[in-house]
C-alpha cells in the first residue's frame, strides 16, 4: 500500500485534463525540474530535469542521460471520457429549473453518470494584455454542483429492460431550481470562483467532473474506486517512476511523456498523433551538441512503454472476454496484443516488457480481444506512425473502464509502479 494513498489524494486533486498535468508540473517542480518553452533555444546537459507543457493538458517530463543518445520513454494520457459545456449552455426548461446544454466527451458508458454528486472544473481564458495570449486560469468547484436526474421507474416501467439514452436530451445536468435569471450564470459563477470581472471572461473549456471521492473497496481493501483511472492511474504510475528514479544517473534519456485527446483519437496538436514528441526528442539530441545522425540512431536504440489500462476479467461476464487470455484484477500488469496492429507490440517488444517485469519481481499477465468484440487502439500505435520506436502496449487491467466509478486493484497499481521504475533503472550505473 506505500502508493495507493498518493494515488487517491492525485486522483481528487485531477478532476479533468489540465489539473492533472498541473499536479505532475508540481510534483516535477519540488523534485528539481524546471519548464522549457518549445519557442525558446535549448541548450542541455547531462543529468538536467527539464519538462515541457503543450496546451496546458499535455506535459513531458525527461532526464538528460549521460551516454550514448537513446531514450527510454513512458507515455499514458491525461483525458477521460465525460462531458464538456458548450457555448452559452444555460437552458431555463418549464419549472424553473436551469439545465447546461453539454456536448460528449470521448465514450462514457452514459448510464453511470445518473444521480450522482456532480461538479465542474477546467480552464478559463481572460482578457490579457496580449491579443493571442490570454491569460489562462484553471478552475474547479470544490463542492457538488450538478446533478443528471434519471427519470423514476413509474415513468419507464420497461427501464430495466434496456433504456436508449439521447445525449441531448436525456444527458444534460440540473445546475439550480430557479431564482435568477438563467442567461450568464455560468459567467457569473467563474467570475465569483476566479474573482474576476464577468468582462475579462474571454471563453472556457470547462468539464462536468464526478464529485465523489476516490476511495477503497473489498474486504481487505483491495480495490480502488474512482472515475478517472482511465487514464490517470498509468499517468500516477509514470510519475512516480520518475521521480523515484531522477537521483540516479542513467546512460539513456528518460522521457515521461503525458499526452490529451487519446479519447478523441489523439488528433491534435497536444495529442499522440501530432509530431511534439518527435520534435522534442529531435531537439534534446540537438541541444546536446549532436546532430541529425545521432538523433536517428538514438531513435533505434530507444523503448517505448505505452501505458493504458487494460480490460481485467469481469466475473459476470466471463463470456465477453478472449478464451485463453483474460487478466485479472490483482495479476499484474497486461500486455496488450492484436492481430491487426491496434497495439504496437509484437513478440519482441512483449518479451522486452515481460523481462522488466521479472527483473522487478512483479507477475505480468496478456490481454487479447475476444475475436468477435471489437477492442480499441491506444498510444502506441499512433506514436510509431510519427516515430520508428520499439514498444509495447499494456495496462493495469480495470473494470467498468469509462464508467463515471472504475474499478482498478490497489497490488496492480503498486506492480506498475515497480515495473516502470526498474524500466527507468535498466541503464543506471
Amino acid at each position: 500500500m506505500k502508493y495507493i494513498n498518493d494515488l487517491l489524494e492525485f486522483m481528487d486533486s485531477s478532476p479533468v485534463n489540465f489539473f492533472a498535468v498541473e499536479n505532475c508540473r508540481r510534483r516535477l517542480e519540488a523534485a528539481g525540474f524546471s519548464e522549457l518553452d518549445m519557442a525558446d533555444t535549448w541548450k542541455l546537459r547531462v543529468g538536467e530535469r527539464r519538462y515541457v507543457i503543450k496546451n496546458g493538458s499535455a506535459i513531458f517530463a525527461f532526464i538528460v542521460g549521460e551516454g550514448e543518445p537513446a531514450f527510454d520513454i513512458i507515455a499514458a494520457h491525461s483525458d477521460s471520457p465525460g462531458f464538456r459545456l458548450k457555448p452559452h449552455c444555460e437552458m431555463q426548461c418549464e419549472g424553473g429549473a436551469v439545465r447546461l446544454n453539454t456536448e460528449v466527451y470521448g465514450g462514457p458508458i452514459l448510464y453511470t453518470w445518473f444521480d450522482r454528486p456532480l461538479s465542474l472544473a477546467g480552464r478559463v481564458a481572460l482578457r490579457g494584455e496580449d491579443p493571442l495570449r490570454p491569460e489562462i486560469r484553471l478552475m474547479r468547484v470544490d463542492r457538488p454542483l450538478l446533478v443528471i436526474p434519471h427519470l423514476a421507474i413509474h415513468f419507464n416501467r420497461q427501464v430495466n429492460e434496456g433504456n436508449k439514452l439521447s445525449k441531448q436530451k436525456d444527458m444534460l445536468p440540473v445546475i439550480s431550481l430557479g431564482g435568477p435569471e438563467a442567461k450568464g450564470m455560468i459567467r457569473h459563477l467563474i467570475a465569483e470562483e476566479l474573482k474576476v470581472d464577468e468582462n475579462d471572461i474571454l471563453d472556457y473549456d470547462l468539464s462536468v467532473f464526478n464529485a465523489e471521492k476516490a476511495c477503497l473497496a473489498g474486504l481487505n481493501g483491495e480495490m480502488v474506486l474512482c472515475g478517472r483511472l482511465d487514464d490517470l492511474s498509468m499517468v500516477h504510475a509514470g510519475l512516480t517512476a520518475i521521480l523515484e528514479v531522477a537521483d540516479k544517473s542513467s546512460r539513456h534519456t528518460r522521457i515521461l511523456a503525458i499526452f490529451d485527446n487519446e479519447e478523441t483519437g489523439s488528433g491534435t496538436k497536444q495529442g499522440a498523433g501530432s509530431p511534439i514528441l518527435e520534435h522534442i526528442m529531435r531537439r534534446i539530441v540537438m541541444a546536446c551538441g549532436m546532430g541529425e545522425e545521432d538523433y536517428m540512431r538514438a531513435v533505434a536504440s530507444s523503448f517505448l512503454v505505452s501505458a493504458d489500462n487494460a480490460h481485467g476479467l469481469h466475473p459476470n461476464y466471463v463470456e465477453k472476454y478472449d478464451l485463453t487470455n483474460h487478466p485479472v484484477l490483482g495479476g499484474g500488469p497486461c500486455i496488450k496484443f492484436n492481430a491487426n496492429c491496434k497495439y504496437m507490440t509484437d513478440a519482441d517488444s512483449a518479451a522486452a516488457f515481460r523481462r522488466v517485469c521479472e527483473i522487478a519481481g512483479v507477475p505480468c499477465q496478456s490481454f487479447v480481444n475476444h475475436s468477435d468484440v471489437a477492442g480499441g487502439s491506444t498510444l502506441g500505435n499512433i506514436l510509431t506512425s510519427q516515430i520508428p520506436l520499439r514498444g509495447v502496449d499494456m495496462g493495469a487491467p480495470l473494470w467498468a473502464m469509462h464508467s463515471a466509478c472504475e474499478t482498478a486493484s490497489t497490488a496492480d497499481h503498486e506492480y506498475t509502479i515497480k515495473a516502470f521504475s526498474t524500466f527507468y533503472s535498466l541503464y543506471s550505473d
